[in-house]
């Protein structure tokens, strides 16, 4: 059966491609994995035992041409990163390189939203889609149950301390942590975008329903675990950092761990098959390791050190991916990623569309669910022109970790060879190679410039990769130099209480060595979702902070950021359904 995307669903090609698809074992005999090293998962996926494999590994010397897809500030749309990613491994396929990927695992919150699956796209992307979009090998479940056996460790503590005394805490081996209600860290999560769970009261009743406290439920991509998964190096490595994780203040103001609340071994053992990747592949047989979750905007948003380390023993060349524009993506796998990984890049690419391009450029709101603007059907080169200074922003701060950039011009049917030539033109101005790919139409074939770019790039490897700051850089330094060296602010303004915080954070011997994390929105450069394009003399603000003590960061949160999405009024769920005959699911998107 032919593929095509212009008359095909994606989830439709994923059928289809689906019934010639490789099985696990096959995939990981091609892959150079062992027989006892691959975790099958019934019949269509499999994970990777890490800890055998790696033994096997650690002291191959050849690793592969590491290689980061980010993007440019996208519209609420997405602009096509991980089907980039998809088609790039495609397309060195084709070119007869031994080539994995990295992608991270869709969270159900988005899935059933608006965004849809993030199996990529047209003929680039994996299969199986179903399995992959839905609940997968349960890394998620693992993650909420993990999380939320925390909150449940807490807040029975909190009661039981309200209802005993001294004495009777004793008789079961308790000492009183006196927790401060007021300083709760942690909420509850769960994987779905339920806007009325953000705010709550919990414990109401008697005094053994537990204690009462405003609470509520953020989204478990946003947890610290999914962070802690995303930058472990091993099992040993994830155990250490679940120990730190603070879950609240006592009333003198001493953090509270899970390891305070000896919660940190069963969480452990709750994550400890979450620490192996999953393995599927591209509709054209490439393998693809999935691991680690989104949103780079409420946490680290990367696929995992763990898939990118074992990937680079197995392959020539490894393409794995960073959340959303190279602002909050790129520039937390640089900082922060890359520095706990020890690995370095050898190419970057910066997926761009027209679409977004005119958006930036002043063009009409894109809103999902609704059509399209006759702007972005038709040539407009004064958009493209201007919406260009975005992607400038993004050339240079990747330029600004010593690696020069590819501009990945990701192809619409509406895009013109005018509008295509005036963004490599300003792409090539500033510093970056470009590459025009029609990935998502014709699969690895449409990917071959650029891959050949990409290996090009890999093949003379003139980096020079540089962290951003040093990590006994102080607090506030890191911050104001992502701010304005990363985000083109002016400088960066405190609410009174968040610079108490900050001091405080900065003279707590504990932190330091510690990254930063910023929380803010993606869909600007600034703060602010509103501001397109390259925003010029304003100002980040910094509301507050919180500490992931265990993934070894400090997160200011910049602008008013949900941890915990709402779902919208069309939801991809209502399309969604299964033929109760065949067990088949369709409407994934």
């Amino acid at each position: 059966m032919k593929l095509n995307p212009k008359k095909m669903k994606d989830w439709q090609i994923a059928e289809a491609a689906e019934q010639s698809m490789k099985s696990p074992q096959l995939l990981a005999e091609e892959l150079g994995l062992r027989e006892d090293e691959l975790l099958p998962m019934g019949r269509q996926l499999a994970k990777v035992d890490y800890t055998k494999a790696m033994q096997r590994l650690q002291n191959k010397k050849t690793t592969a041409k590491y290689i980061d897809v980010t993007g440019i500030t996208p519209t609420p749309l997405g602009e096509g990163k991980t089907t980039t990613v998809i088609g790039l491994v495609e397309g060195l396929g084709k070119l007869g390189k031994r080539v994995t990927g990295a992608i991270r695992q869709p969270s159900a919150g988005p899935t059933f939203n608006i965004k849809g699956s993030a199996a990529g796209g047209g003929l680039a992307q994996c299969i199986p889609l179903v399995p992959f979009s839905i609940h997968f090998t349960g890394d998620f479940d693992c993650i909420t149950n993990a999380h939320n056996l925390a909150m449940v460790a807490l807040t029975a503590r909190m009661q039981h301390e309200r209802n005993y005394d001294d004495q009777r805490l004793a008789k079961s081996k308790l000492k009183r942590l006196d927790i401060d209600p007021n300083r709760v860290q942690l909420r509850w999560v769960m994987d779905f975008c339920a806007q009325s769970l953000r705010h709550m009261t919990i414990g109401k009743g008697e005094k053994m329903d537990g204690f009462e406290m405003d609470s509520g439920f953020d989204i478990s991509a946003s947890s610290e675990l999914m962070s802690i998964l995303a930058i472990a190096n091993d099992l040993k490595d994830m155990r250490k950092k679940i120990a730190k994780m603070v879950v609240a203040y006592d009333k003198k103001g001493r953090e509270v761990t899970t390891a305070d609340l000896e919660v940190d071994g069963a969480m452990a053992a709750w994550m400890h098959k979450a620490i192996d990747p999953g393995l599927i592949q591209t509709i054209e047989g490439q393998p693809v390791f999935v691991h680690a979750g989104p949103f780079a905007n409420i946490s680290i948003g990367q696929s995992s050190i763990i898939a990118d380390k074992l990937a680079s023993k197995l392959s020539e060349y490894h393409v794995t991916e960073s959340g959303f524009g190279a602002d909050i993506g790129y520039e937390k796998f640089w900082n922060l990623k890359c520095r706990a990984s020890g690995l370095k890049p050898d190419a970057v690419v910066i997926v761009a569309t027209i679409r977004a391009l005119k958006m930036h450029g002043g063009g009409p709101a894109v809103k999902p669910g609704a059509p399209l603007s006759k702007e972005y059907r038709q040539e407009n080169l004064k958009l493209v022109e201007t919406g260009c200074e975005n992607l400038i922003a993004h050339i240079e701060i990747v330029k600004k970790s010593g690696i020069q950039p590819i501009v990945c011009i990701n192809a619409f049917h509406t895009d013109t060879k005018n509008e295509i030539k005036l963004v490599r033109k300003i792409a090539e101005q500033n510093g970056a190679l470009t590459a025009f790919s029609q990935h998502w139409l014709k699969g690895g074939k449409g990917a071959i410039e650029l891959a050949e770019v990409v290996a090009e790039a890999c093949r003379k490897n003139n980096n020079k990769f540089k962290f951003l700051y040093r990590l006994n850089t102080p607090l506030t330094k890191q911050i104001e130099l992502i701010a304005t060296e990363v985000y083109g602010a002016a400088g960066v303004t405190y609410t009174s209480d968040a610079l108490k915080k900050a001091k405080a954070l900065e003279a707590d011997p504990d932190l330091k060595g510690f990254g930063t994390c910023i929380l803010k929105t993606h869909l600007s450069l600034s703060h602010n979702p509103d501001m397109k394009g390259r925003p010029r003399s304003w100002r980040l603000p910094i509301y507050d902070f919180i500490v992931h003590k265990g993934a070894g960061f400090i997160v200011p949160v910049a602008g008013q950021i949900k941890l915990m999405p709402g779902t919208g009024s069309n939801p991809a769920f209502r399309h969604i359904d299964i033929n109760t005959k065949t067990s088949k699911v369709t409407g994934l998107f």
